[in-house]
């Protein structure tokens, strides 16, 4: 590097140094602070004010009541605001002007009941905090989304369509939005919300990209307008590096360059774009030093260690094709690498002997100053030059490897290039190596395309370097590393332990989870509190859950496993509401002969006695109640250890008129076959459903 510039838009614009000021001035005064959310993408600078007190809340839930909290120059949706105010939270509110501006166009569109599309990242604060103004509100996060949501609004004729555009989006975003609006929906308003100081930033890094041999952007990498600067740079410039800070910044790529630019995005503070800058004058003002120094003492070596006859002898030593040599990086462009062989020949090597799977560019590969080693290829004594190859050594060299491997058998890894008719094909080191499909890993009938361009592990099982074959096996390592996952689990398997597990198959009575190589079943009445028919209610094959042990046998390998959270267990949440005595909206849910079971609450039932449901004789349940009805009733009894719960609505009505004494002798005689003390006595299915059982005491 010979020159550094900075672009004098980089580092915080004025929504940024607003929160930030906030912030600094709370924490100094000793407020214990909130901030809901990072305060801006720059993790140095939250990291600093986090180090003065300042906390960082996910949720306002996390916030304790009564709070100060700082809102983010992003901004929040208004019910963010709502919930503050009710957790009585003192609001310092930090949101940038500009994204206020875009609040209050996306609250009027919601007064005027209009749609809301926001031209942005989806996943981006400001862009959720806008949508949060407008319930009718969807995103565009490129200009062909915009178009569908356009033609979508136009189609649907409601009462128009509003358009904003995040803060940091582009100019020609914008430009090619409002390109679409003229085709598509003429009535639709569209606003443009980018911010005066990003435009200027963007067209500074535009700029700096045309003019200079390489730029540098400071950013966090989740920060949208740093992003953005990247892609503008790299528009117009090869080489483009993205980093936070200073001690991310690699300067080796820089140091053949003349000019290098520096920008930043609107998260950056002053103090890390300087340090960044400073790193670099350094790296010029040691490189200055060092090749003034080296140009001194090559000087002297030369005068005292080598004399002319020797020098002269070098330069003409001969090179034969088929030599290996070794020699300097002298220059790269792109299409060859120049190496000093120290002769009168001047070796080059094509681009291409570089390539690795991953497709990394040539300037991280390989830099000028480093010694390489390649075989010779062609010499062209009349133009004085060397083809070398070092592909060709390097698969000399990679050949003795992958020999070694398969007599190991060791594990190699490598990338996927190809699907042939009798398996894959994956490069390992630059050779072909293949994998029948039978040692894919794969189904029988699974498609061996998926595998393409992944890298995979294997072994080699065969090398035949005469034939240039090489076969290898990737299940023989997958069942490798299956088998010892088994082992570990079986080894370190005790009840209670939770783990990540994959639904593989359902059945009627449950499902099957594999947890890591072993499969366990998780009973349907373990996969949720509530009443379901069928396991697919709760889970499908291939769903991602966390399961826990409830019991194992080493010995037949079966494993039962809970997916229900016991901390939700309805039982214990029905004894913290309810007590006997108490009365409850229940509702019923099954009609039997001896009575009705009613939910008092979800996943816990209740016996209506049938002598319970009126004050009068009745001849069934029915008479006088249908699945689904609401009633009030009282808690009679309550059985904690069956986990039974006994109701009653004849607690609650007024006493009937006295019965003829033959009425009365007729009923205390029904009465005896159906006492009221078999009401707490009933059985439930594994599921946790009433199964209709008679009482136990009437079954005697």
């Amino acid at each position: 590097m010979k020159q550094v510039i900075v672009a004098k838009s980089a580092g915080f614009c004025a929504g940024v140094a607003h929160s930030v000021a906030l912030a600094e001035r709370e924490l100094s005064a000793g407020t214990p602070l909130w901030c809901l959310g990072e305060l801006i993408h720059n993790r140095d600078e939250v990291a600093r004010l986090c180090a003065m007190g300042m906390r960082v809340a996910d949720t306002v839930e996390e916030i304790p009541e009564g709070s100060a909290v700082l809102l983010r120059s992003h901004g929040v949706g208004k019910a963010v605001y709502d919930a503050l105010e009710r957790r009585r939270c003192r609001i310092i509110d930090g949101t940038c002007g500009r994204v206020k501006y875009i609040h209050r166009i996306a609250d009027r569109a919601q007064a005027e009941g209009k749609s809301l599309i926001v031209f942005g990242q989806a996943d981006h604060p400001e862009v959720q905090g806008i949508c949060g103004w407008c319930a009718d509100s969807s995103v565009a996060q490129s200009v062909e989304e915009l178009e569908c949501l356009l033609h979508k609004c136009s189609e649907l004729n409601n009462r128009g369509t509003v358009v904003v555009f995040q803060s940091t989006e582009t100019q020609e975003h914008l430009k090619k939005s409002k390109e679409i609006q003229k085709k598509i929906c003429t009535n639709a308003e569209f606003f443009d919300t980018i911010c005066d100081a990003t435009q200027i930033r963007q067209s500074e890094a535009l700029d700096f990209g045309q003019k200079c041999d390489a730029v540098v952007v400071i950013g966090g990498k989740h920060s949208a307008n740093s992003r953005h600067l990247v892609e503008i740079c790299a528009e117009v410039c090869d080489k483009v590096l993205f980093v936070e800070n200073a001690a991310e910044l690699a300067l080796s790529p820089l140091a053949a360059l003349d000019t290098v630019g520096i920008t930043a995005g609107a998260s950056v503070p002053g103090r890390i774009i300087k340090e960044v800058e400073q790193k670099m004058c350094d790296e010029i003002n040691q490189t200055v030093e060092v090749n003034e120094a080296a140009a001194v003492e090559e000087t002297a070596a030369v005068e005292t260690e080598k004399s002319f006859e020797e020098l002269l002898e070098d330069s003409i030593k001969t090179i034969y094709n088929g030599e290996t040599v070794k020699g300097i990086v002298a220059a790269i462009t792109p299409t060859e690498v120049t190496v000093d062989l120290g002769t009168k020949h001047s070796g080059y090597i094509p681009v291409e002997d570089f390539a690795d799977e991953n497709g990394t560019k040539i300037e991280d590969l390989i830099h000028i100053g480093d010694e390489v080693e390649a075989c010779v290829v062609r010499v062209n004594d009349v133009e004085g030059t060397v083809m070398l190859s070092k592909r060709r050594l390097d698969a000399v060299k990679n050949w003795e490897d992958v020999e070694r491997a398969c007599e190991d058998e060791t594990v190699v890894e490598g990338v996927v290039t190809e699907e042939n008719k009798g398996g894959i094909v994956v490069s390992v080191k630059g050779i072909r190596v293949f994998v029948p499909a039978s040692q894919s890993g794969l189904p029988r009938d699974a498609e061996m395309s998926q595998l393409l361009k992944q890298k995979v592990q294997l072994r080699i099982t065969e090398v035949n370097k005469g034939r240039r074959r090489v076969v290898g096996s990737i299940r023989a390592v997958t069942a490798k590393a299956r088998r010892e996952a088994i082992a570990k689990i079986w080894d370190e398997i005790e009840i209670g332990k939770r783990y990540d597990g994959v639904v593989k198959s359902l059945t009627s009575y449950g499902a099957f989870v594999d947890i890591g190589g072993v499969d366990g079943m998780v009973h349907v009445s373990e996969l949720s509190w509530k009443r379901i028919s069928k396991p697919a209610d709760v889970v499908s094959v291939g769903d991602k859950i966390n399961v826990y042990v409830i019991n194992f046998d080493k010995e037949t390998h079966k494993i039962s496993l809970g997916y229900k959270d016991p901390n939700e267990n309805p039982w214990s949440k029905f004894m913290e509401q309810y007590k006997v005595g108490d009365i409850a909206p229940v509702t019923v849910v099954k009609l039997m002969t001896f009575g009705a079971f009613a939910e008092v609450v979800p996943g816990v039932d209740g016996l209506i006695h049938i002598s319970q449901i009126a004050n009068r004789r009745i001849g069934q349940p029915g008479e006088v109640l249908t699945v689904g009805d609401v009633v009030d009733a009282k808690i009679t009894a309550i059985d904690e250890e069956k986990h039974k719960v006994s109701l009653s609505i004849r607690a609650l009505c007024e006493p009937a008129p006295a019965a003829p004494k033959a009425a009365q002798e007729t009923e205390e005689e029904e009465e005896a076959v159906a006492p009221e003390a078999d009401a707490l006595v009933y059985e439930v299915s594994e599921t946790g459903e009433s199964t209709g059982i008679a009482p136990e005491d009437t079954e005697e």
